[in-house]
Order: C-alpha cells, then sequence, then structure tokens
C-alpha cells in the first residue's frame, strides 16, 4: 500500500504553538468561532495550526478550526483508523488521479432527471444522460456548457443550475 502524504497534516504537527486545550474549554471556544471576525479566524489558525490560513471562505475556516478544537482536546483519529482509510481509499483509485476524477463524476445526477432553471424570464429544462446531458435536443458533456450556451457568459454550471450544494457539498 502506498501511503498519500498529508502535508498539511505533517506540517501542522510539527509547528504548531497550541499542543492540547481543555475539554472543558471546547464548547465556549467553537461558539466563538461563529461570532469571530475573519481576522480572528486567520488568528486562531495561525495559533492552532502553525501555519498561514488557506485563502478559502469563513465557513471553510470555521469548520476546519472547530475540528482542529476538538482534536486538540480529544486527540485525533486513531493510527488504526487513519491505516484503514488510507486502505480503502487505495482499493477505491489505487492512487490513480484519472480514477479518483472520474469517480467523482458518481455525484452527477441520476440520468433521466430534469433540471429545469429559469434565466431571464425563459425556462430552459436539461436533461441528464449517463454520459452527459441533453439540452434543446443537443448533447452536452457539462452542465458548464450548457449554462454558456443559455448566458453567453462563463458560469459554473453545478451553481447555475443549483446544484453546487449538493455535489458532495462542494
Amino acid at each position: 500500500m502506498t501511503k498519500r502524504p498529508n502535508r498539511n497534516r505533517e506540517a501542522t504537527a510539527q509547528t504548531a504553538v497550541v499542543t492540547s486545550i481543555p475539554p472543558a474549554s471546547v464548547l465556549p471556544r467553537l461558539a466563538a468561532l461563529q461570532t469571530a471576525d475573519i481576522a480572528e479566524l486567520k488568528r486562531q489558525w495561525r495559533e492552532l495550526c502553525g501555519t498561514e490560513p488557506p485563502p478559502y471562505n469563513r465557513k471553510f475556516l470555521e469548520s476546519r478550526l472547530a475540528y482542529r478544537i476538538q482534536e486538540m482536546a480529544y486527540g485525533g483519529l486513531k493510527p488504526e483508523t487513519v491505516a484503514r482509510l488510507e486502505a480503502l481509499g487505495e482499493q477505491l483509485d489505487g492512487g490513480n488521479v484519472v480514477l479518483r476524477r472520474i469517480r467523482a463524476g458518481e455525484d452527477r445526477p441520476i440520468a433521466g432527471t430534469r433540471l429545469v432553471r429559469e434565466y431571464q424570464g425563459v425556462q430552459h429544462t436539461v436533461t441528464v444522460l449517463a454520459d452527459g446531458f441533453e439540452y434543446e435536443g443537443r448533447p452536452y458533456r457539462s452542465l458548464s456548457a450548457i449554462a454558456r450556451a443559455i448566458t453567453g457568459t462563463r458560469w459554473n454550471g453545478w451553481s447555475f443550475f443549483g446544484l453546487k450544494n449538493q455535489r458532495g457539498q462542494a
């Protein structure tokens, strides 16, 4: 089995300033994350992770910090669990990024599903096919191509059709 290096976790373990959090302070700290401004979240990231915060949105920072706080208070995953997850990952795609990308398409709507979107007063209907999508009788490989055909501008197709939050919490 080939282990996938988790550089972020290794860097975190080596450079974190705070080494543990008292379990009694976990709930207040988690609640405080929701009202903290972005600068405070980034400060906590530096303190808890020992790295510069990634350039992602507030929701991402809150969720990762919440996990990190709990991890530092209660402990992380057991080594057996990490090994099991790595083994399952290897079974799924064998470390092959191409396979991983193909499998990522498995979270698409079931073939036959009809996606309906009203845009500028016109209702547009897309049918999900086994190997793509159909719009106005023409096959398309992506929802983004359809969104561009409808709007004339570049769109994330999943967002345009309201599927982005349902797509593995993308």
